[in-house]
């Protein structure tokens, strides 16, 4: 690999010119991939490649114009110290934020690279080139800036984010605050009833244990066949169902633990205890993510555990 410091004024001009034509690529990947979810922003990174081709074309005409019409191909991985650019489907995995910050980067990136090689050539045309491209990158940079100004104001941007949002709700806090709901409530009566029956702690987390698993499972294959997701905008149903059997797994798992201990009135007090956390984690989620009012949030959910919690202690009292 080569040091920066040891390339010429040609192959200088020759990276540049490959580093342009990859970062055009990845701009227009991030576009198409963006397409449909998000056209502003999409829209942002085809205008950003569309100057990258440009700048790619300054390069090539003063390169021709001083060299001749091969350019040797050298790439940023051939170079070392140069930063390499990640694979745009890696960085659009990461969530449209990711892409933006991303985007921001690879234009610092480059108004570095162009400064440190204008310093390097004392050709005048070469330094003025690269200058202003240096310039032109630092105008850029602001791609979430000039550009996103004119294609991607405040408005649309909080629509793409608000939109974002809303998937996230549909595809992983629904399923998983269904789960996990069903997992807290549902369990309450099996687990206290086992206890207050039998005041052995042991087979009431026998009891919790099996009533979770079971409940995690039937919940799992539940939302994994409701739908597909491809009309609702729900996500994957696979990934849905699992999110919501994990989440109705542990909430049903969470207070069955303390009757690992021995003693029946202490494991009593610590399982009530998590209890009333469970039912207070549910309200914050759901004021958090479905827009309901904490107070009604705790009313709603702690009266109907509540009722469980009652049916529990009264089946198992008569048994």
């Amino acid at each position: 690999m080569r040091k920066f410091t040891t390339l010429n004024d040609r192959e200088i001009l020759a990276l540049a010119i490959s580093s342009e034509e990859e970062d055009a690529r990845i701009y227009v990947d991030f576009a198409y991939a963006l397409r449909e979810k998000y056209p502003d922003t999409a829209n942002i990174f085809t205008d950003m490649a569309h100057e990258e081709n440009e700048h790619r074309r300054d390069l090539i005409d003063l390169y021709v114009e001083r060299f001749g019409q091969h350019v040797p191909l050298i790439r940023r991985q051939d170079i070392a110290g140069v930063m390499v650019r990640r694979p745009a489907w890696q960085v659009q995995s990461l969530g449209i934020e990711a892409v933006r910050r991303h985007a921001c980067q690879m234009e610092t990136d480059a108004a570095r690279f162009y400064r440190q090689a204008a310093l390097r050539t004392n050709d005048a045309a070469t330094r003025k080139l690269l200058g202003d491209l240096a310039v032109a990158e630092d105008r850029h940079e602001q791609a979430a800036g000039v550009i996103e100004l004119k294609r991607l104001p405040a408005g649309k941007r909080e629509d793409e984010d608000e939109d974002a949002r809303r998937r996230f709700v549909l595809q992983v806090i629904q399923p998983g605050l269904v789960g996990l709901m069903d997992g807290s409530v549902s369990t309450l009566a099996p687990v206290f009833a086992a206890a207050f029956a039998s005041h052995r702690p042991w087979e009431a987390f026998l009891v919790g244990i099996a009533a979770s698993v079971g409940a995690g499972i039937s919940m799992g294959f539940a939302e994994a066949l409701s739908d597909d997701g491809k009309l609702s905008g729900r996500g994957a149903p696979v990934l849905r169902g699992l999110i919501c059997g994990l989440m109705t797994t542990a909430g049903g798992i969470g207070h069955t633990v303390p009757f690992l201990i021995d003693r029946f009135p202490v494991a009593m007090s610590v399982a009530m205890g998590v209890v009333v956390v469970e039912l207070l984690l549910i309200s914050w989620v759901r004021w958090r993510y479905q827009d309901t009012p904490f107070g009604s949030a705790v009313v709603q959910i702690v009266f109907g555990g509540a009722l469980v919690f009652a049916a529990g202690i009264l089946i198992g009292s008569a048994g």
